[in-house]
């Protein structure tokens, strides 16, 4: 059996992955993080023309920690913590539900089509039913989220993990533009000043990133579309590994 699903195998308690309610909450599932890919994608794109000029919807756009930590100088305590905590949780219910709906599979699946992402999902098993409300509020990100679903952790205990620790990164990240504060100045003036280099930089490293995760055999738009199909492949793998490791028992008697 795969590392990572055993570690999931051990949460408890652990609901049975019954898949979606129904046809369309998954099709709104996909459909919003298609969006937020599609938009991630913009404001990376936009990034230039946009810090010094609207950076609430560059932080609305894309979230990244180098966006947010420009945009803070320019924004209001208020536009700041609510555009960016909106943006920040906007996926994270969603791969929950993904790895609540799918369990081994949905996680089988965030591994296959995202190496890093596997390789951290493999390095929770050692600790997160221990500390599992601390690994959601430490890095509620998409895998992370994805594994509290398949992990079995109750709504509520998600949600209190996931607004504790994006809030505070959210905090650290205020606190930190303003010591920088100076610096990050000199830094949006910069981009100011260079901006449709920047802009036209932008846009050969977003081409080169989808180019290259679609080499690689990874696609975020195309994997989220394709969920259902990308699912039973998993599902398949599974069952492989566990018809091996039952025949392999069966020798070993």
């Amino acid at each position: 059996m795969d590392d990572t699903s055993a570690a999931v195998d051990a949460a408890e308690p652990r609901p049975v992955a019954s898949g979606p309610p129904s046809k369309l909450a998954r099709n709104v599932t996909i459909g919003f993080l298609v969006f937020l890919v599609v938009l991630s994608n913009v404001g990376n794109i936009l990034f230039a023309s946009f810090v010094d000029q609207h950076p609430g919807w560059l932080i609305a756009m894309n979230a990244s920690n180098r966006n947010l930590a420009l945009s803070s100088g320019s924004l209001d305590a208020v536009t700041f913590y609510v555009v960016g905590f909106v943006r920040l949780f906007a996926p994270d219910l969603f791969f929950f539900w993904i790895g609540r709906w799918y369990g081994d599979a949905g996680i089988r699946w965030m591994e296959r089509k995202a190496p890093t992402y596997g390789e951290l999902l493999r390095q929770l098993e050692t600790w997160f039913d221990k500390a599992r409300f601390a690994v959601v509020a430490v890095a509620p990100n998409n895998p992370v989220c994805l594994f509290a679903g398949a992990a079995g952790i109750t709504y509520g205990a998600f949600l209190a993990a996931n607004v504790v620790g994006t809030i505070a990164r959210l905090v650290l990240i205020r606190a930190f533009s303003s010591v920088f504060e100076d610096l990050l100045g000199s830094i949006r003036g910069f981009i100011v000043d260079y901006r449709w280099p920047i802009t036209a930089l932008s846009i050969v490293l977003v081409a080169l990133t989808v180019w290259n995760d679609r080499r690689g055999g990874r696609d975020g738009i195309g994997d989220l579309v394709n969920l259902e199909e990308g699912i039973e492949e998993a599902e398949a793998e599974l069952e492989a590994e566990a018809t091996m490791d039952a025949a392999d028992a069966q020798q070993a008697e």
